[in-house]
């Protein structure tokens, strides 16, 4: 997951070094994209609870069923996505940001940027297979090859390098679309070499089954809903940044950028615990749920304190990479504090709220979400809209959110009601 989250770096650090108009608007469109990443991001982790309670069940022949459908399901939602970004993007976007300039540019960038949509979700089924079946190890193979393109491509494109042609903003867009495809092509390759596709039966063709596509759309529906209406929430904040002007944006991005990547070990430890509580479910393990869930929830705060205590050691070190001056780095490093607390509360509450995931009632999930959403984006309109108070206090919203989070998932775990849930 680390490697992904470079990838964001790198382009903002290019962009960066264009112009800060450049570095804001990405975060815009940033989000925007993560917002369609992410549905197949609940998809993908709806179907690793699947495919990891098949393993746990010792019935490894309905794999390659699970994760043919998978891709059905996958290509459809990239499809719609292509066609609102299309058709609805630009209209929302002239309508909530100030600066017509912005609007213009993030709109061009998306029109290419969401080709890559059916690349990234092949990539997530992808993932969710090998966690699912235990061969993760092989993750970082197509991932490290996605960097290293993307890399190239960035400072080709954006800047024209190697006989390529100065695209600027766009240019990132590019790079992207084509470092996706190329880690997708790297991974099939290794998985071909490896056995895995012939083991599982992945192109072996199967027929379209109503049965496994519902299945898939049970498990999987509650959570692509939840992660959507999470990074649309987190879309409307950054609007709302937009209007208190360009550096609070740019800074923004760059908190995104913190967030995400010292954020990956939480978010790996909370895939583990949803793909291990569903394994050990399937063994019939039950007993032993809230003990495991306890375990990777002290190995995450543990990373999380860590974490916080180096980016509050050497915050500026950190902001210098953008390029964007002293008063940038000083109007920053009170966000990075607050950014830092928040991700030790993240560290619990995702590995919890992952741990329902793996017993199957994503529906609880999307009740959480839902909850913690609606008190994030009436903080957030509250504290940056009608009292126009800094970004410091709008980026409090991350420790309001996941405490809200963290609530109902604990409290749903510990009350053993998923015990008799099955999938």
């Amino acid at each position: 997951m680390v490697v992904p989250q470079i990838n964001f770096i790198t382009n903002n650090i290019f962009l960066g070094g264009l112009d800060r108009q450049s570095l804001a608007v990405a975060g815009i469109t940033g989000v925007y994209y993560l917002m369609f990443a992410v549905v197949g991001g609940g998809l993908n982790n709806g179907l690793q609870a699947l495919i990891a309670r098949r393993a746990g069940e010792n019935r490894p022949e309905e794999i390659g069923g699970l994760f043919q459908q998978g891709v059905r399901i996958a290509m459809g939602l990239a499809l719609a996505g292509i066609i609102i970004t299309y058709l609805v993007a630009p209209f929302i976007l002239r309508m909530t940001l100030h600066n017509q300039e912005h609007v213009d540019m993030a709109v061009r960038f998306l029109y290419i940027r969401i080709w890559g949509l059916p690349f990234l979700y092949i990539y997530q089924m992808r993932n969710a297979l090998l966690v699912g079946i235990n061969q993760s190890r092989f993750l970082v193979i197509g991932t490290l090859a996605e960097t290293l393109i993307n890399i190239f491509l960035d400072y080709g494109l954006i800047y024209g390098h190697w006989g390529l042609p100065a695209l600027g903003f766009d240019g990132a867009a590019y790079a992207s679309v084509a470092a996706e495809a190329g880690g997708l092509v790297v991974i099939f390759a290794v998985m071909r070499n490896n056995g895995i596709i012939r083991k599982l039966q992945l192109f072996q063709k199967k027929p379209f089954s109503k049965a496994v596509n519902s299945l898939i759309l049970q498990q999987s529906a509650p959570l692509i809903l939840q992660y959507a209406l999470s990074i649309a929430a987190w879309e409307f904040f950054y609007i709302l940044i937009e209007h208190h002007g360009e550096r609070d944006l740019a800074i923004s991005n760059a908190m995104r950028n913190i967030f995400g990547l010292f954020g990956c070990v939480t978010w790996s430890l909370a895939a583990t615990s949803n793909a291990m509580v569903s394994n050990i479910i399937g063994q019939g393990l039950q007993n032993r749920v809230i003990e495991l869930v306890w375990k990777i929830a002290r190995l995450s705060i543990s990373f999380a304190v860590i974490i916080f205590i180096l980016l509050n050691l050497m915050p500026g070190l950190l902001l210098k990479v953008y390029g964007q001056g002293p008063d940038f780095i000083a109007a920053a490093i009170p966000v990075v504090r607050v950014v830092s607390a928040a991700m030790i509360l993240q560290s619990i509450a995702t590995v919890w709220l992952n741990s329902v995931v793996g017993t199957g009632n994503s529906k609880m999930n999307l009740f959480s979400e839902s909850l913690a959403i609606i008190v994030y984006v009436t903080y957030v309109y509250i504290v940056l809209e009608k009292m126009q108070l800094s970004i410091v206090w709008g980026w409090a919203s991350e420790c309001v959110y996941w405490i809200t989070i963290f609530t109902p998932s604990f409290w749903y775990m510990m009350s053993g009601k998923w015990k008799h849930k099955r999938i």
